[in-house]
């Protein structure tokens, strides 16, 4: 009996710890997201608010344009880092100050706009460390598995930024689910921002909304039905139709009676137009597209594009610039 009793706790402390060791896996490979000239979403925001917060001039505006590139090597030269304009992990480090309840200025904007976008805390970005803003930190940092002390710190700052953001399907998305994987639309902050843009840029053109397949899941991770898609910058979009029904009729390929190459066309100069040096790729096999230099061939995508993001630094060399 003794013997059974040890066995049965035995596993009982393996089932939790397998438990634990799941629940705190997706922040175990968490960093700080590069960002560079380029990129824009709610990262480069974040970004943005630190300059200001230490005394650079950037405009709050989401988009990493030559006026935030300016800032970023200016605070690097003043903060003796290597100057090369890239918001790598050494000057998010120096940006990502610690904040905690009672605090005011830039820097709690910036925390703020990425709890708003991260862990939808739905908070007014007024700067303020209120209690709002606090119960938000520790909610985000339970999630996080790290320690609850409503302090953002270097831990806490590092799981924020790196967390996938979700894109809003206001911005023209309509979400599908071709996979069966449900709402694995999670991106890292730079994929949902460039992504949102493209599509408001090409919504005007009249040709209906843009169907969105899968991205990610919210850590990341392995994907039914998908090889990549496990780190945020892989995003699945569906070709446009000539009848603009492309959310509501069903999935179609480039040689489909139905299929709108010239919308498509569309869609695909914003992808490339929202995230200059930024998109590593887009495969899709419509011939006359590929001859424009605009997607590449692959196989199995006759039927949706297959848009991936990159950084000019990533762990994975499959991801960079």
């Amino acid at each position: 009996m003794r013997t059974f009793l040890r066995f049965a706790m035995a596993v009982v402390m393996l089932v939790s710890t397998v438990l634990l060791a799941g629940s705190a896996q997706a922040y175990s490979g968490a960093f700080f997201p590069t960002q560079s000239k380029g990129n824009r979403g709610v990262d480069v925001l974040a970004a943005q608010y630190l300059l200001r917060h230490h005394r650079q001039s950037a405009d709050a505006d989401s988009v990493f344009g030559t006026g935030t590139d300016t800032a970023v090597r200016a605070f690097q030269k003043a903060r003796s880092l290597d100057v090369d304009g890239i918001i790598g992990p050494n000057t998010w480090a120096r940006l990502a100050v610690t904040t905690r309840q009672g605090d005011t200025g830039d820097a709690v904007r910036a925390l703020q706009v990425q709890l708003n976008a991260k862990h939808n805390a739905k908070l007014g970005v007024s700067g303020t460390y209120d209690t709002a803003t606090r119960t938000a930190v520790t909610n985000f940092q339970r999630h996080a598995g790290i320690g609850v002390d409503g302090i953002t710190g270097p831990a806490t700052w590092k799981n924020l930024l790196w967390h996938y953001d979700y894109p809003a399907m206001s911005s023209g998305l309509c979400d599908k689910d071709p996979d069966n994987n449900g709402t694995v639309n999670w991106g890292t902050g730079a994929t949902v921002g460039q992504l949102e843009e493209a599509v408001r840029r090409f919504v005007p053109s009249g040709n209906g909304k843009v169907p969105l397949g899968d991205i990610s899941r919210e850590h990341g991770g392995s994907l039914n039905g998908h090889s990549s898609h496990q780190l945020g910058l892989d995003v699945d979009l569906w070709p446009i139709r000539t009848d603009s029904a492309q959310c509501s009729a069903g999935r179609i390929t480039w040689q489909s009676s139905t299929y709108d190459r010239a919308a498509t066309r569309k869609l695909v100069q914003e992808i490339r137009a929202t995230a200059p040096g930024h998109v590593k790729l887009i495969f899709f096999n419509d011939p006359v597209l590929i001859r424009e230099g605009l997607t590449s061939q692959y196989a199995n995508h006759d039927n949706h594009l297959h848009v991936r993001y990159c950084e000019r630094v990533h762990p994975n060399s499959l991801y960079q610039c």
